[in-house]
C-alpha cells in the first residue's frame, strides 16, 4: 500500500472520530438545554398560581402557616361538642353526634370584602337570627326550641361575629352549614339553606361556593339534593327498623 493511501486512511479515521465527538457533545448540550427549559417550565416559566381562597383567608387573619385551618363550621360544631359553650344548643344535647355537615360559602368577589354591617342587614332580610355561639341561625318557624335548621359563621377564624365591633368588621365571606340530623328532613333543610345563601350573595354582591369552594352550579346542586334524598331514605329505613 502506498504512503498516499495510508495518509488518506489516517485522515479519514481522524475525521470520523472528530464527527463522533462533535455529535456526542452536541447531544449532551442539547439535553442540558432541554433540562433547563423543563425546569423553567416547571418553575419560573409556569403560569402564576393564584392563591386559594383558604390561603387568602389565612393571610387576612394574620396566619402565615401554609397548613389549612379547620373550617369555621367545624370549629363551631366542635366547640359545641367539647362543651366550650355552657348553654345547650336549644333542644340538642351537647354530646350529640352529627352524621354529616353540609356546607356552602358566600364569598366576596376578588379584591373585595364583606362589611360587617351589611352582613347583619342581609342576615335579617333572609330570616336569620343572631344568637348561640355568636353566629347567625335559621330556626324552624313557630318552633325555635327545635334548634337551628342551619347556621352562618364568619369565614375568618374563630368563626363568630363580634357585634360590638361589627361596624369595623370586614370578612372575605360567610360559612353556611347545617348539621345532620337536623330539626327537619335533610332535603327540606337544604331547600331552606340554599335560597338563603343565594339571596345573601345577591344582597352582598358576593358569590355562592360549594363545600370545595368552587362556584356552585346546577350540577352540584342536583348532586347534593340526591345525596340528601338518599340520606333521608336511609334514616327513614333505620327508624322503621326500631
Amino acid at each position: 500500500m502506498s504512503d498516499a493511501m495510508v495518509l488518506r486512511l489516517v485522515l479519514l479515521a481522524v475525521g470520523i472520530v472528530l464527527l463522533a465527538v462533535i455529535y456526542v457533545t452536541g447531544r449532551s448540550r442539547g439535553g442540558d438545554r432541554d433540562g433547563d427549559a423543563g425546569a423553567t417550565r416547571r418553575n419560573g416559566g409556569a403560569p402564576r398560581r393564584e392563591p386559594t381562597l383558604r390561603e387568602l383567608i389565612a393571610e387576612a387573619d394574620g396566619d402565615t402557616e401554609t397548613d389549612p385551618d379547620p373550617d369555621p363550621a367545624s370549629i363551631a360544631v366542635a366547640g359545641h361538642r367539647d362543651g366550650e359553650h355552657d348553654a345547650p344548643l336549644w333542644g340538642r344535647r351537647v354530646d350529640e353526634r352529627f352524621d354529616r355537615i353540609v356546607t356552602l360559602y358566600v364569598a366576596a368577589r376578588e379584591g373585595e370584602e364583606l362589611p360587617g354591617a351589611d352582613v347583619v342587614v342581609a342576615a335579617e332580610k333572609v330570616g336569620l337570627v343572631f344568637g348561640h355561639m355568636h353566629i347567625f341561625h335559621r330556626l324552624v318557624d313557630g318552633k325555635p326550641e327545635l334548634g337551628p335548621v342551619f347556621s352562618v359563621a364568619n369565614m375568618l377564624k374563630p368563626g363568630h361575629f363580634e357585634m360590638a365591633q361589627i361596624a369595623q368588621m370586614r370578612t372575605p365571606g360567610l360559612s353556611f352549614f347545617m348539621t345532620l340530623p337536623a330539626p327537619l328532613p335533610a332535603l327540606d333543610a337544604w331547600e331552606m339553606m340554599l335560597p338563603a345563601a343565594q339571596r345573601m350573595a345577591e344582597l352582598l354582591g358576593a358569590l355562592v361556593l360549594d363545600e370545595e369552594r368552587n362556584a356552585l352550579g346546577r350540577q352540584r346542586i342536583g348532586h347534593i339534593r340526591e345525596e340528601l334524598r338518599a340520606y333521608d331514605r336511609k334514616h327513614e329505613q333505620d327508624a322503621a327498623r326500631w
